[in-house]
């Protein structure tokens, strides 16, 4: 018979626990519960038909996000471990979570890894967003953060943009069926660019309808380009890696979704900009034309001919004076002759009335052209104007300037009642610092001298050459230190 100690049987049962076994999840709720000065909790882990003993040390209690209490039912992650002083095998937790949360969190990582697998996440079937949005769908609460939080965007950024409800519970029993009914009638009316599902951000349970597998399907049916906008940017849910889009939060998801009406602004001016000088440039062409057609015009003006032939002419009858004027009269008069039949040949008259018929249809080509660029451009300018005018936000900002009318008056009201106290107030305020007010000090002579907008309160602190500023009561005196003294 192998005969060992009580030491050495508790030593083998715990490696027996801890090798065969080893770290389990289990549910229970906690009694007897201690918190050591040394920081770990004791407490003792049980059910309707048993209990266990329980240590978590201060270095994986730290990790838990709240404090546990006499009657809370938890999850617990642990090792199994023997206590061998006293013979009682114990849980050696390394994690604990509250028992919803750790439900919820488990039917999460299960739905999410059978939708991936479906191929539910991928890519390959997300929808690319539009550019221009114009009508955005918002699938939330009616009265949530969500629908301030992106009109208030909205409003800020581009007010153009419409924004259609599809009001639906968000959290609750029932929750993600009216969730589903109102993406399927978004998709059935087909009236916005985009649809948005969402809301605030909340706990864990809050949010449980975005993990919803009905949601998540309805999401990824949707011929509508979604965005999932589900609670703090920190939040992750189901419905974000189903949704074509995921924006941290509502406001994000408008921020994403609308153009800032600055660009559009600047969009419109650089628009304006370059018709101003496609047509500054056509013009200047034009110009430039007209003004070659001139210098040709001039180069061959008849009166330059006609000077040029008169100076032939003077040329010729000096030769002829010159040489033989008796036996070449007969001939030269023949070459005058000719000269003056060439010269009545090339009338003056008749090229300036070829030149001036070609500047005028010249000019009224140049004037016809430029007329149709102006009428065509006008024509763009109109049509950009009825759009503008289409997507003006002028209804809503005279319903908006009605509410806020409303509001000033009251405000007027009350800032009129809070003006009368806070006068009082002042007054009797007013009488006090009167009577301690440096004023009143420097009425009565004294000075305060200042260097470098700071108060000189020392001799220390000038030295001679320094630059000073004395104020007085009726103004500063500006001086220069020519010499320092201390008293004693």
């Amino acid at each position: 018979m192998k005969i060992i100690s009580v030491t050495k049987l508790n030593r083998f049962a715990k490696q027996v626990l801890e090798s065969e076994i080893g770290q389990v999840w289990v549910s229970g709720e906690i009694s007897n519960f201690t918190r050591a000065a040394s920081g770990h909790w004791y407490f003792t882990l049980k059910d309707q038909g048993a209990q266990v003993r329980t240590a978590m040390f201060k270095g994986a209690n730290q990790s838990v996000s709240f404090m546990p209490k006499q009657g809370d039912k938890v999850i617990v992650r642990a090792n199994i471990s023997l206590y061998e002083a006293r013979g009682d095998y114990q849980l050696i937790a390394i994690k604990m979570e509250p028992e919803g949360v750790g439900q919820l969190k488990q039917a999460f990582e299960a739905l999410k890894l059978q939708l991936q697998d479906e191929g539910l996440f991928s890519q390959d079937n997300k929808q690319t967003l539009p550019k221009v949005v114009k009508k955005i769908g918002l699938v939330t609460s009616a009265t949530g953060a969500a629908v301030h939080d992106i009109l208030h965007v909205l409003q800020r950024r581009n007010p153009a943009v419409e924004v259609i409800l599809y009001p639906s519970m968000v959290q609750g029993e029932g929750a993600a069926l009216t969730i589903v009914s109102q993406i399927e009638k978004a998709n059935q009316r087909n009236e916005v660019d985009v649809l948005v599902v969402g809301r605030g951000g909340g706990s864990l349970e809050d949010l449980w309808p975005f993990n919803e597998e009905i949601v998540a399907r309805a999401i990824f049916a949707s011929a509508l380009p979604t965005v999932s906008a589900v609670g703090h940017e920190v939040d992750v849910t189901i419905a974000d890696f189903v949704a074509d889009l995921r924006a941290a939060t509502p406001s994000a998801a408008a921020e994403l979704l609308s153009e800032d009406k600055q660009n559009l602004q600047h969009s419109i001016n650089q628009l304006k900009r370059r018709l101003m000088n496609s047509l500054l440039q056509q013009l200047d062409s034009k110009r430039s034309v007209a003004n070659s057609s001139a210098s040709r015009l001039q180069a061959q003006h008849p009166q330059k001919l006609v000077q040029k032939q008169a100076q032939s002419f003077d040329y010729l009858y000096s030769r002829f004076l010159q040489q033989h004027p008796n036996k070449s009269i007969k001939k030269q008069h023949q070459n005058l002759d000719y000269l003056i039949q060439r010269l009545n040949a090339q009338q003056p008259n008749t090229r300036i009335k070829q030149t001036h018929s070609k500047l005028n249809e010249l000019t009224q080509r140049l004037h016809q052209s430029m007329n149709n660029k102006l009428i065509a451009d006008k024509r763009e300018q109109s049509l950009l104007n009825q759009k503008m005018a289409q997507t003006s936000p002028l209804a809503h900002i005279q319903t908006a300037q009605k509410h806020i009318d409303a509001q000033l008056n009251n405000l007027e009201k009350l800032t009129s009642q809070q003006i009368t106290l806070k006068r009082h107030a002042l007054a009797s305020v007013s009488d006090v610092l009167n009577t301690v007010s440096p004023l009143a000090t420097l009425a009565r002579g004294y000075s305060i001298t200042m260097q470098n907008d700071t108060v000189v309160k020392s001799t220390d602190a000038i030295k001679i050459g320094d630059n000073i500023l004395s104020k007085l009561v009726d103004g500063d005196v500006n001086s220069k230190v020519l010499s320092v003294s201390k008293k004693g």
